[in-house]
């Protein structure tokens, strides 16, 4: 019989939702998504290319497969991780989340996978702590109206942290094109202790939506862009969070335009800011344009990092009344850094499957 190198006595340990959404419920999510960011920013993470594989389902909606490695340095060591994260826009139909998969976490030394966890939870409470760190850095005043569009999981995930990061809040609009799902969580929200004494509202448009609020947040799965800038309030946040919600003239019109990592803006071709900087339309943080480009001096800009404003690189919001539009692409080492805290609580109180190597 061959010999065969041996393998670690510790099994790999499976954490369900069940146990995932268990172990965030004792960890400040936006904080620890604060440090990541300032952390990305300070050049102490590694975030290599995402790998993308599309395709059409059997019953002809669009689905895609993620792979996104990432690690992140901290004060006790090196996080590392793999989420592979898959959707189809057929799944609300049949009453499934668009999204859903895994989360790996390695060990430094060896390299192998210690820890699997579902991940479509991590990945929707760290997309929203994003937003809510927006919040707080980027609005001069505190955000008293919250408008949403689109109201799936992404919906809920950010309606669980925002109201908690702004305690001015008092009114919620809600849109979505099902507007049954748009009352659906208006219900939820009406019946949650934690916002029950709060004004929400279902609209019968966006523009009704959007309008008048402080704070507006995107979480459909539109290719179209359809907001306009005078449709936003004067000096309104804009969290960005899906792909193509807002037109390209209010990027322009923004006085602020922020984003989670420009590698990630500058080598995309299929969102707006992508596609915007491939047209020559879209100007880099430093004021440099696509090297193929003829230099337009009224292009738009991204002015910064969100990271770069944490770490007091760049002051964030200098005109209140402009428009600040957040645009973030989504980063692994969000994930790993949120994927570390439920691994290290998975292990302080044993939780999930051990499964043999």
């Amino acid at each position: 019989m061959l010999d065969l190198p041996g393998y670690p006595a510790s099994d790999l340990r499976y954490l369900p939702r069940e146990q995932v959404v268990a172990a965030l419920d004792e960890v400040d999510c936006v904080e620890v998504t604060a440090q990541a960011l300032r952390r990305h920013a300070l050049g102490s993470t590694i975030l290599p290319d995402e790998a993308y594989l599309p395709w059409q389902t059997p019953d002809g909606h669009s689905a895609r497969s993620l792979g996104m490695p990432g690690a992140i340095r901290t004060d006790s060591g090196l996080d590392l991780g793999l989420k592979v994260i898959n959707a189809s826009l057929g799944n609300p139909d049949r009453g499934l989340a668009r999204s859903q998969g895994l989360l790996m976490m390695f060990d430094p030394e060896t390299a192998y996978p210690v820890c699997v966890m579902e991940s479509a939870y991590i990945s929707a409470l760290r997309t929203a702590a994003v937003t809510a760190v927006s919040a707080q850095r980027l609005r001069t005043d505190p955000v008293g109206h919250l408008a949403v569009l689109g109201c799936g999981t992404l919906a809920r995930a950010h309606l669980r942290l925002l109201p908690a990061v702004s305690d001015k809040l008092q009114t919620i609009t809600l849109y979505d094109l099902d507007r049954s799902r748009a009352e659906a969580l208006a219900d939820a929200l009406r019946a949650d202790p934690d916002t029950a004494d709060l004004t929400v509202r279902v609209e019968d448009s966006a523009r009704a939506c959007v309008d008048g609020a402080d704070l507006v947040v995107t979480v459909t799965v539109t290719t179209e862009g359809y907001l306009a800038p005078e449709w936003f309030a004067p000096g309104a946040l804009i969290a960005h969070v899906s792909l193509d919600d807002v037109l390209p003239e209010v990027v322009a019109a923004a006085g602020l335009v922020v984003v989670d990592d420009w590698g990630l803006v500058s080598h995309d071709d299929r969102r707006l800011l992508g596609r915007m900087w491939r047209a020559g339309t879209l100007r880099a943080p430093d004021g440099g344009y696509r090297p193929d480009a003829t230099p337009d001096p009224t292009a738009a800009q991204v002015h910064t990092t969100l990271g770069d404003v944490l770490a007091d690189r760049h002051p964030g919001r200098a005109e209140p009344g402009r428009l600040v539009l957040s645009n973030p692409f989504g980063m692994s080492i969000l994930d790993v850094a949120l994927g570390a805290r439920v691994a290290a609580y998975a292990e302080e109180h044993d939780l999930g499957l051990r499964i043999p190597r």
